[in-house]
């Protein structure tokens, strides 16, 4: 991403190819999608994750947020980079059809995997959660449903295996969402900064939300609702446009060389200090300020990856971490879960070892049987063929859902410190 010094520039083309260069000129900088220092970046968000729901990191569910600032950073990059070489135009059925292809079929797996075995070795309450769970999840709307059903997040999500598919709800509609409103924005002389307007003020009345609706004995409104949780993804976004690459470029390898470490060094702090619902600031600028974080974060990364940050963060434990990032935040709830303290007769440090390992195992196999051959290697999985097999994929799931019983009434009445995680 380094600019080429003035005195080695070549003469500006001329004729039919100065169209090209044009265009490419001003086509925003947009990482690889594997940047290495990226995937440290998911490796660590997922490892927070698992172990602030294993009771050792009470700070680590802000995991979930470092994963959407980058999915908006990401996806906003190559939109943009289609919009630029398509003249403002963005082939939408093309982009769901590759976002189908790389969360759906994991997805899938993992919704009929969590109900066989709910099914054969769960506990009644959390079958019949199960039951009551998987058309929301279906449907992409799981985050509204808990919502609905006032689920408090911070204390009751022992009780359901799907809980954690709120923020998986919140992507897809994003993914959703987004495209369609940056065709209509990234148009023009000035579609870059069209997009950056509409990002920021986008986050800002996301931040707005948050504060007015905030229930201070009860939070799971404005942690899992889409439009409370949007300023992650659109501050991700905002990070991807040129007028912010350019930002960032005008400060130069070195600059950003060492503002990342401050930044890296200012998040790792606060996921430290900061406990849940313990921590009201989160709602009112705390979550908005650490996505900001990331998402400065993650610019200085994208165009600075060769600083020592850049290569501790791409080294291989955390790259491959990063690289299952996504089968293991989709496995490892359901499996600590059912691998109860009771099951195994572990605790602590001990069963945080073995359902690690477990849910390490699940995403390898999720990832390399059914994740990458369906995305890479498997043509029928584009166009007609591919629609018609998620179609198909759908009515299977929604069959295996018909098919489990329904608990039958009084068998839910369990201890339900035995499904929590202490």
């Amino acid at each position: 991403m380094a600019t080429v010094p003035s005195s080695r520039r070549t003469p500006p083309p001329a004729g039919r190819h100065a169209r090209t260069a044009v265009a490419t000129a001003t086509a925003p900088a947009t990482p690889k999608r594997h940047l290495a220092p990226l995937d440290g970046l998911r490796g660590l968000a997922v490892l927070g994750v698992l172990f602030f729901h294993a009771g050792h990191f009470d700070g680590g569910f802000l995991g979930v947020d470092l994963f959407l600032v980058l999915s908006g950073f990401l996806i906003t990059g190559l939109l943009l980079k289609e919009t630029a070489a398509r003249g403002g135009r963005i082939d939408l059925i093309a982009f769901w059809g590759r976002r189908a292809r790389r969360l759906l079929p994991a997805l899938a797996v993992t919704i009929a995997g969590t109900l066989l075995l709910v099914w054969a070795f769960g506990p009644p309450l959390l079958l019949g959660y199960a039951r009551d769970d998987t058309p929301w999840v279906l449907a992409n709307l799981a985050n509204w449903h808990f919502i609905a059903d006032q689920l408090g997040y911070w204390d009751a999500a022992g009780t359901r295996v799907f809980s954690h598919l709120w923020s998986i709800a919140v992507e897809e509609q994003f993914y959703l969402l987004w495209p369609p409103l940056l065709c209509l924005v990234a148009r023009g002389r000035h579609a870059g900064r069209n997009v950056a307007v509409v990002a920021a003020a986008g986050a800002l009345a996301s931040l707005l939300l948050m504060i007015t609706l905030v229930d201070p004995v009860d939070t799971t409104r404005v942690y899992e609702g889409t439009d409370t949780r949007a300023f992650s993804l659109l501050l991700g976004a905002l990070m991807a446009t040129p007028p912010a690459t350019r930002l960032i470029a005008r400060l130069g390898c070195k600059a950003a060389g060492w503002t990342a470490p401050v930044l890296a060094c200012g998040i790792g702090t606060y996921w430290v200090l900061t406990d849940g619902q313990k921590s009201p600031s989160l709602f009112h600028g705390g979550l908005f300020a650490h996505a900001l974080a990331a998402a400065v974060l993650i610019g200085c990364l994208a165009h600075a990856p060769a600083t020592p940050l850049g290569h501790v963060l791409g080294a291989r434990p955390l790259r491959w971490a990063g690289l299952i990032s996504y089968s293991l935040y989709l496995w490892h709830w359901p499996v600590f879960l059912l691998l109860s303290e009771d099951r195994l007769g572990l605790t602590g440090w001990n069963r945080t070892a073995v359902v690690t390992a477990v849910s390490v195992a699940a995403a390898v196999l999720s990832k390399f049987l059914v994740e990458d051959p369906v995305r890479f290697h498997a043509p029928w999985a584009k166009g007609r063929t591919g629609a018609a097999a998620l179609v198909a994929t759908l009515i299977a799931l929604v069959a295996l859902w018909a098919v489990i019983p329904q608990p039958q009434p009084g068998a839910g009445s369990v201890d339900l410190t035995r499904l929590t995680d202490g």
